[in-house]
């Protein structure tokens, strides 16, 4: 959340943040509404400061026996409690609207991010490990083919157990699964994270403290509305991202320094309804409702934050460095930025077995497997986060930064893809081996059921 103070100090920094950003906010409605309440503030402090001076005033005129001017004055006193009372409610009422306007304000950009419209307008920083690619097959199946022709990947009886957007994984497809999540949890802790499993649901206020409320409030589901009245009420969500959780665990505290920087994971399933967005994407598991993936929550000074997005990018980038898989790392433009952030970096991860206009040389395409961002003091002014610089010293705002450590099942895509062999097995890259039982190879299984006989099993 912006303060008030610096939508004061820098009305023409927000309006041109806005405009950078593609929102269309009425900002000179929201300053008015400030300067009414500032002003409102002004005249019932004046107010109530003669009402002092009246109150005192009656006692000296009743006790000098002047009950003529005594009564005058009480009833100027209540005059003014009447004032008063309308000043009050005015104010508390300028002041809710100002909150649930505030709450729908994009953080500011930093002055370095490149201004744009939408995503082709990010800035590319550096690609890794296209010099020294390993032999693919000439024609490299997609993850979804492929998945089936394994038996690894079972979309159509998701759909019937929960519906479109979900999947089964089956025998080393889940194996794999697990194996990516306990790979990522053990590179993070080297890292010196502090794991967390936080509860999957959560509350309004945690959403509205990370910035998924009430800007996204659509994307997320809710828990509730059915015939269990007496569920109703609990005003939950399914966890959306670990960072909900995770940077809400601190809500109105107040931390010391010697409590930074304080770097936390965690590994949750997550829920959003973005499966198939824009008709975009149908097959497959890269744009489905529940998704795996670890996530970076780190809580930092402010002015520790800038240098350390550049840690928390190298951080989330060695997961894939392990795993020998190319990608690369954008700067996002003012138009692709989240709502909450000031700065982001996507890592994403190349998958050649889907042709793209936008992937590389080599065909393919690009798959969104981080975004490391830094919130500075937004996610902090919302949730109440804060830390002593000294003990003695004031509480101020701390900055805090997040990144997915990474998206598991994107990653699962990408290691599919690119290391799939001729044969139609999958090497399993050596650092996730010891999780898969010393499985060197992913071979796949005969599937089960009437429904298999002709499609790769025999009677």
């Amino acid at each position: 959340m912006l303060s008030r103070q610096y939508l004061r100090e820098n009305p023409e920094t927000v309006r041109e943040s806005l405009d950078a950003r593609g929102y269309d906010v009425d900002l000179d409605h929201i300053l008015d509404l400030d300067a009414e309440w500032r002003q409102l503030k002004s005249e019932g402090d004046d107010l109530r400061h003669e009402r002092n001076t009246v109150s005192q005033r009656i006692g000296e005129l009743k006790q000098a026996g002047k009950d003529e001017e005594a009564q005058d004055a009480i009833d100027r006193s209540g005059e003014l409690k009447a004032r008063i009372a309308e000043i009050e409610d005015r104010a508390d009422e300028i002041e809710a609207e100002l909150d649930d306007l505030l709450l729908e304000l994009p953080n500011v950009p930093d002055e370095d991010v490149p201004v744009g419209d939408d995503e082709s307008d990010n800035e590319e920083v550096r690609r890794t490990g296209f010099d020294d690619l390993r032999d693919l097959p000439s024609e490299v199946t997609p993850h979804y083919d492929l998945g089936e022709e394994l038996d690894i990947i079972d979309e159509g009886r998701a759909a019937k157990t929960t519906g479109a957007g979900f999947y089964f994984l089956k025998g080393e497809g889940a194996m794999l699964e697990h194996a990516l999540i306990q790979f990522m949890l053990e590179v993070h802790r080297e890292q010196g994270y502090v794991d967390l499993f936080p509860p999957i649901p959560v509350k309004s206020t945690s959403m509205e403290g990370t910035g998924q409320l009430p800007k996204f409030n659509e994307d997320a589901y809710r828990i509730g509305g059915n015939e269990f009245e007496a569920y109703d009420d609990d005003d939950l969500w399914l966890c959306p991202t670990a960072e909900v959780p995770v940077t809400n665990m601190y809500a109105d505290d107040i931390l010391l320094r010697d409590d930074l920087p304080l770097k936390h994971q965690a590994y949750t399933p997550n829920f959003r309804r973005e499966a198939g967005e824009h008709g975009t994407e149908t097959r497959g598991i890269v744009r489905v409702h529940q998704f795996n993936k670890v996530e970076l929550v780190n809580f930092v000074e402010p002015d520790d934050s800038e240098a350390r997005l550049d840690e928390l990018v190298g951080e989330a980038e060695a997961v894939l460095d392990r795993l020998g898989l190319p990608y690369r790392v954008l700067n996002l433009c003012t138009g692709d930025l989240t709502f909450a952030s000031a700065k982001t970096y996507d890592i994403e991860v190349w998958a050649p077995g889907t042709d793209s206009d936008e992937g590389p040389e080599q065909g393919g395409r690009w798959l969104e497997v981080s975004s490391a961002s830094n919130f500075r003091d937004f996610q902090a002014r919302r949730a109440g986060l804060r830390y002593r610089p000294e003990r003695h010293e004031s509480a101020e705002y701390l900055h805090t930064l997040n990144a997915s450590g990474t998206a598991v099942g994107r990653v699962m895509v990408a290691l599919l893809e690119y290391y799939q062999n001729d044969d139609g097995t999958v090497t399993v890259p050596e650092p996730l081996q010891k999780y898969m039982g010393g499985k060197e190879r992913i071979e796949g299984h005969e599937p089960v059921g009437e429904s298999a006989v002709g499609a790769g099993r025999k009677e």
